[in-house]
Parts: structure tokens; sequence; C-alpha cells
């Protein structure tokens, strides 16, 4: 796979948020209240695999533990 594709991206709130069609400031919400996935950090930078985004979107975007439970029930 080229390590480019979109699947393998860090979002960063910017991008996550115009991918989600929201403002950075819910972005930052929703991350708060733990209605998204976990995301990276990376020194003082947040960043959201594109590839778990889009698992979490195809689960119809449930809260993180709920997403979480989700993919520990995948590895097995």
């Amino acid at each position: 796979m080229n390590a480019t594709s979109d699947t393998d991206k860090l979002l960063t709130v910017k991008t996550l948020a115009e991918r989600l069609s929201l403002s950075k400031r819910q972005i930052h919400r929703l991350n708060s209240a733990g209605r998204l996935p976990k995301p990276l950090r990376i020194g003082g930078s947040i960043r959201w695999s594109s590839d778990t985004i889009c698992r979490w979107l195809s689960l119809s975007a449930p809260d993180r533990r709920t997403f979480e439970a989700m993919q520990g029930d995948q590895k097995s």
C-alpha cells in the first residue's frame, strides 16, 4: 500500500472538522466528551488516524468507549 494513501493519513483538528462538516471547536468538544475515537498525541499536537475515523464512521460513530470495545471484539 502506498504510504501516502488516504487511509494512512493523520488528520489534524482542522482536517477532521472539514471531513465531518463541523467546526474545530466542536471537534474539541466531542473529543473532550469522549464522542470521538481516541486521538494520537504527538508532542503538543493531536491527530486522528484517517483509517480509524473511517472505521468509526462505518460503525455509525459510537462513543469512544463503545468504539474501543468494538475494536477489541474484532481483534479476538
